[in-house]
């Protein structure tokens, strides 16, 4: 297909382009009516002596503005770029941008998020392991024989439940207890924007608990299932031996040695080096583990006890995240994720951050003076670690994105720990800026490396938490601007949530889409990354013409493409931490 025809056939598909090789980039979802508001335009022509206009409903003019050239990159292949602000705009209504023939559609409503924070809970709901609302059906109830730990080997362990993480089968705790937590505090943080329409299994009954704490608590007593037995806590359930091609999660065809769709393989976090061969994974202790599924149990406590649920189940979190956190500190360190016959596995190396934050939450929990003491320690040695100071990193090398914790420890602590848990939170900020943001018109502050999307969506937690912590809005802007990339104001044009935006990832890279060609809404695709990684990629294939072609460049690339597992697959976690995003933006 050569050039021209395929500019010609992406401006049919997307409303937002025009045969006039003008292009406009805005946050497709909306704008809320105090937001700032910038939409990004490129071209190959001079437009600086354009006026771009908007038009209400009736084509009348509401809003005059002018294209402020850019100095800065774009990304993509274009000479010329532009920002349009139209802050000043606040009415809410339906308007269009026009440019000459280009035209894009904009919404300016205080409601423009609402509801969103449950629609990516379908996606979630779609994950789950056990009982699949989705499907109908029971997927792996033979999970799990044991891996290691002092346990017989191949001993049986009932490990059944948790979350697919991504368009695979396998469920880790690594990722897991963060999605568990930061859907629980997105309830502490809004509770009245969750509804109560789905039952404890997923269907469609109200059952007198919202949504998102079915959720959470699926994600709960699979952390509970986990640690079933004093000492002993399960870290995975099955590894790569699981990409045998797309497959309905009751039907497995993997095979970990005792037969297609039967046991799976799970590893008990020792604090030792796991998995076979020149993938095995590194490891010095299990604190990262323990002690992030010790926080997600003490909010558990907080949320079943301050809200009446249950003071019993309450209770019973509280005693196993006691537990976790005391074997976190008997082995501190990091256990990371195992591959079998391939390179890809996450790699977490931090832990300190985790014991923060299980200090923090215990501490909510009991008021044990201990515990603070401990949660300020762990603190300090936290500091700003972070991706952040990084351009690239191993995979999911420095996980949680965002140390929540800091924040969760603001408000328990003197004026002298407030100052320094705020500097850690500002400087990383601003590092992402002078490293990233001020070197591009859409003001992206983070690196391209794999999950960039999850990044975006902790940066933006980060900022947000910052703000809630000072009251100092002065990078507001700047986390309005992260946002709208997430909901189109990019290169391609794209939201980079399933079924979200007017354009948005459709091809995405999940066995469900692939055997059932049903859109699952909700659903936070990894997003672009460099070129470079791009192209190292193993076993990565294009399935057809690449509709984003005239936007792709050296540097950076995104593929709405079954094949294209490094841009374009829908994670777990990275949708249960958006959850908190969108909670931000309904509130």
């Amino acid at each position: 297909m050569n050039k021209c025809l395929l500019i010609l056939l992406l401006c049919i598909f997307h409303d937002e382009l025009s045969y006039s090789q003008i292009y406009i980039r805005m946050n497709q979802v909306g704008y809320l009516t105090t937001d700032p508001k910038e939409a990004i335009v490129f071209s190959n022509d001079d437009l600086r002596m354009k006026k771009p206009l908007i038009v209400n409903q009736k084509n009348q003019i509401v809003f005059k503005g002018q294209l402020i050239p850019g100095n800065k990159t774009g990304f993509a292949p274009f000479n010329h770029h532009y920002t349009f602000d139209f802050s000043a705009l606040k009415t809410p209504g339906e308007y269009a941008i026009k440019i000459e023939d280009a035209n894009a559609k904009i919404k300016i409503y205080d409601l423009a998020y609402h509801g969103l924070s449950d629609s990516l809970l379908i996606f979630m709901r779609q994950q789950r392991c056990g009982y699949n609302p989705f499907f109908e059906q029971e997927c792996h109830s033979l999970d799990g024989r044991v891996m290691g730990g002092g346990l017989p080997d191949s001993a049986m362990i009932d490990v059944r439940g948790g979350w697919h993480d991504a368009g695979d089968q396998l469920k880790y705790l690594i990722t897991a207890s963060n999605a568990t937590a930061r859907m629980m505090i997105a309830y502490q943080y809004n509770p009245s924007i969750f509804k109560d329409h789905f039952d404890a299994n997923g269907k469609l009954e109200p059952n007198r608990l919202p949504d998102i704490l079915d959720e959470a608590k699926w994600g709960l007593e699979w952390i509970r299932r986990l640690h079933s037995m004093t000492g002993i806590l399960i870290h995975q359930v099955g590894d790569d031996r699981d990409h045998v091609g797309w497959k309905i999660p009751s039907e497995d065809t993997s095979n970990y040695g005792w037969g297609k769709n039967k046991f799976r393989v799970a590893y008990v976090a020792t604090g030792t080096p796991q998995g076979v061969g020149k993938y095995k994974s590194i490891a010095t202790g299990i604190a990262n583990l323990a002690g992030r599924s010790a926080a997600a149990l003490a909010i558990g406590n907080q949320v079943w006890k301050s809200t009446g649920l249950s003071n019993a189940y309450a209770d019973t979190c509280l005693q196993a995240a006691i537990e976790l956190y005391a074997m976190a500190k008997a082995k501190p360190g990091y256990q990371q994720g195992n591959s079998y016959g391939a390179p890809y596995r996450y790699n977490e190396d931090t832990w300190t951050d985790d014991l923060e934050w299980a200090a923090t939450e215990l501490f909510r929990c009991t008021h044990k003076k201990e515990y603070l003491k401990e949660a300020i320690h762990y603190a300090r040695l936290s500091n700003t670690q972070s991706w952040i100071q990084k351009d690239t990193s191993a995979h999911y090398q420095l996980y949680p994105f965002f140390n929540i914790a800091h924040h969760r420890l603001f408000s328990l602590v003197n004026a002298r720990v407030k100052k320094e848990l705020i500097s850690y939170y500002k400087k990383g900020i601003e590092q992402t800026i002078s490293q990233r943001a001020s070197k591009n018109i859409y003001r992206e502050g983070v690196p391209f490396i794999w999950c960039s999307n999850n990044l975006m969506t902790d940066l933006i937690l980060q900022i947000f938490a910052y703000e809630q912590m000072t009251n100092d809005r002065q990078f507001h802007a700047y986390m309005t601007c992260m946002r709208d990339w997430l909901f189109g104001r990019n290169p391609w044009g794209t939201s980079m949530f399933m079924n979200i935006g007017f354009t948005y990832p459709h091809d995405v890279h999940t066995s469900t889409w692939k055997l059932t060609g049903i859109e699952i809404p909700g659903g936070l695709v990894d997003g672009p990354i460099y070129y470079s990684t791009y192209q190292k990629q193993i076993g990565l294939t294009l399935t057809h013409d690449d509709a984003f072609a005239p936007f792709q460049n050296n540097y950076v690339v995104y593929h709405d493409d079954i094949g294209d597992y490094s841009t374009n697959e829908p994670t777990m976690d990275g949708t249960a931490c958006a959850v908190m995003m969108m909670a931000i933006w309904e509130r």
